[in-house]
């Protein structure tokens, strides 16, 4: 979407408020919590639970996507793709995206404290804290921001367990290791794709100060191998079945199948055939776990 398409889209100042908070990051939030949450209380779910809980963590992660667009403002307008988001093309003011940043924050923060529990409010603004304040200013600093954005970004469903455990158990930090394996051949796709912009933007991503792609390439087909393990850990603690672990080998050795497509040939085309299966592979497993969960 250029930047021009953007702008038309924040012809009513709804639109632009709510892409502040980047819905489809909250959306992938509210569903890996469901996840986490659905695990953790096995045959003892309490509807209310999962519902705070889950408008809790949404809230936190919109406002810690409004921030992320308040601190990153001069940079997404010297990129390309980003130089239409809300605050560069002048639908929102910056402290309006600030204060609605906060408060929305803080909002999910004291429903979390006040109907969920302490240990899943303190995740939800540990995820905020990396997030906003870690991982936003590191992209100015050194290639390691994925590495370290990966973290907030494998939260959500450890908070979705503790909602319903109320403890941290195993099978939240199982989850956590697919989301954080999950991200690095995502995140490492669109580096390479955008990588120009990004050295335009000022970001120290991997493609950008390694333009031979040797090192981006490597960490894709290391994490995309890594995730195919990681993703048979539910069956091995016994959280899903061996039906799901034959599935779930298929599906990630044919993401990992287009890591290495990308890897050998550093082709646009192949860095958005590994974006695309990225964005089947997580939605996929997910319902294969939901699915074994389910029987």
């Amino acid at each position: 979407m250029s930047a021009q398409q953007q702008t038309l889209r924040y012809a009513s100042a709804w639109s632009a408020y709510l892409d502040l908070t980047k819905p489809r990051i909250v959306t992938m939030v509210v569903v890996t919590g469901a996840i986490g949450f659905l695990l953790g209380a096995a045959d003892d779910i309490a509807p209310l639970t999962l519902l705070c809980a889950l408008g809790g963590i949404a809230l936190t992660a919109g406002g810690s996507g409004a921030l992320n667009h308040y601190f990153e403002a001069d940079v997404d307008a010297r990129m390309l793709r980003t130089r239409g988001r809300p605050i560069p093309g002048a639908a929102v003011p910056p402290m309006n995206a600030l204060v609605l940043g906060v408060s929305l924050t803080l909002i999910g923060l004291a429903l979390l404290v006040s109907r969920v529990n302490l240990l899943t409010a303190f995740l939800a603004l540990l995820t905020t804290f990396l997030y906003v304040v870690v991982y936003t200013p590191m992209k100015r600093l050194t290639w390691a921001n994925t590495l370290v954005g990966a973290v907030p970004g494998a939260l959500p469903p450890v908070g979705g367990w503790t909602a319903a455990a109320g403890q941290l158990d195993l099978g939240a930090w199982v989850l956590f290791a697919i989301l954080f394996l999950w991200q690095m051949p995502h995140f490492y796709a669109i580096a390479w794709i955008y990588r120009e912009d990004y050295a335009r933007g000022g970001f120290r991503m991997l493609p950008v100060i390694q333009p031979d792609g040797n090192r981006t390439f490597r960490q894709i087909i290391c994490c995309s191998a890594l995730l195919i393990p990681a993703s048979l850990l539910p069956t091995a603690i016994g959280l899903t079945s061996p039906v799901y672990a034959v599935g779930a080998v298929l599906l990630g050795c044919w993401f990992m199948r287009a890591g290495l497509a990308l890897a050998r040939s550093a082709d646009i085309v192949d860095a958005r055939r590994l974006l695309r299966a990225s964005v089947i592979y997580l939605p996929v497993l997910l319902l294969l776990i939901l699915i074994d969960f389910a029987l």
